[in-house]
C-alpha cells in the first residue's frame, strides 16, 4: 500500500474536529481517542470508504465493522428493531465500553455487517468521539486503529506505527482510559449472550437484564 502523509491534529486544537469531519465526509479514514482503545473509522453509510477501512486494517471482509453512534435516535436509523433488554442496557452503560448487536435496519450495508442480519453497535464516553459523531450527523463504522491481530493502540503515537501513512488525519486525545476492547453482547438471538468479555462484566448484565 502507497504512503502518504498522515496528519496529527491535537484533538482540542482550533478546527481538528471539523477539518477530520470533513475528511470523513469525503470519503477518507480517521483515527480517534474513544474510553477503550484508539479507532479508525469511516462514514458508514459510504461503503467505498469502509471497504478502504478493511484494506488499511488488512482486515479479513468477513469480519463486521462495528459501528459509533451518539445515542438512541441514531441506533433507531440503524436497527430495524430493538430487542427486549435494549432500552435498559443503553441506559444503564451508554456512553460506556459495551457494544450491542442488534437486528440490522435496510440502511446498513452488507459491508458493515460482513453479509449478517446483526449490526454491533456503540456509544462511546469519549467527548473527542462524540463531537465528530455530533458534527457529522452520521454513525461510523469503526474498529481498533491497528493493523488486524496487532495489539490495540492506546495512544497517537501507537496508531501511527501501525496505521501511519495510510489514514488520512489523526486525532491526538492523550491516551484512552481504558486500554481494555469493549463488552460486546449479542441481542439478536432468543437469548442474549456475550461474545467478547471486557470492561462491563456478566454479574452487570445479569442484573441489569434478569
Amino acid at each position: 500500500m502507497p504512503a502518504r502523509l498522515t496528519t496529527i491534529l491535537p484533538a482540542d486544537g482550533p478546527q481538528a474536529i471539523e477539518r477530520a469531519a470533513a475528511a470523513l465526509q469525503l470519503g477518507e479514514l480517521v483515527a480517534f481517542p474513544t474510553d477503550t482503545v484508539y479507532g479508525v473509522g469511516a462514514v458508514a453509510w459510504n461503503a467505498t470508504a469502509v471497504a478502504a477501512l478493511f484494506r488499511v486494517k488488512e482486515r479479513s471482509v468477513d469480519k463486521a465493522i462495528p459501528v459509533l453512534i451518539n445515542g438512541q435516535e441514531m441506533l433507531e436509523s440503524i436497527a430495524d428493531r430493538l430487542p427486549v433488554g435494549t432500552i435498559r442496557l443503553i441506559k444503564r452503560f451508554w456512553p460506556g465500553p459495551l457494544t450491542l448487536i442488534v437486528p440490522r435496519g435496510p440502511a446498513v450495508s452488507d459491508i458493515v455487517t460482513a453479509g449478517g442480519e446483526g449490526v454491533a453497535v456503540r456509544v462511546p464516553d469519549h467527548r473527542v468521539v462524540l463531537d465528530l459523531i455530533d458534527l457529522l450527523g452520521k454513525p461510523l463504522a469503526a474498529t481498533s486503529a491497528n493493523i488486524s491481530g496487532q495489539p490495540s493502540p492506546v495512544s497517537a503515537s501507537q496508531v501511527l506505527e501501525q496505521l501511519g501513512g495510510r489514514i488520512k488525519f489523526l486525532l491526538d486525545g492523550g491516551s484512552s482510559p481504558a486500554g481494555v476492547p469493549s463488552t460486546v453482547v449479542d441481542l439478536t438471538g432468543s437469548r442474549w449472550r456475550v461474545l467478547r468479555p471486557g470492561p462491563i462484566e456478566l454479574s452487570q448484565l445479569k442484573e441489569t437484564l434478569g
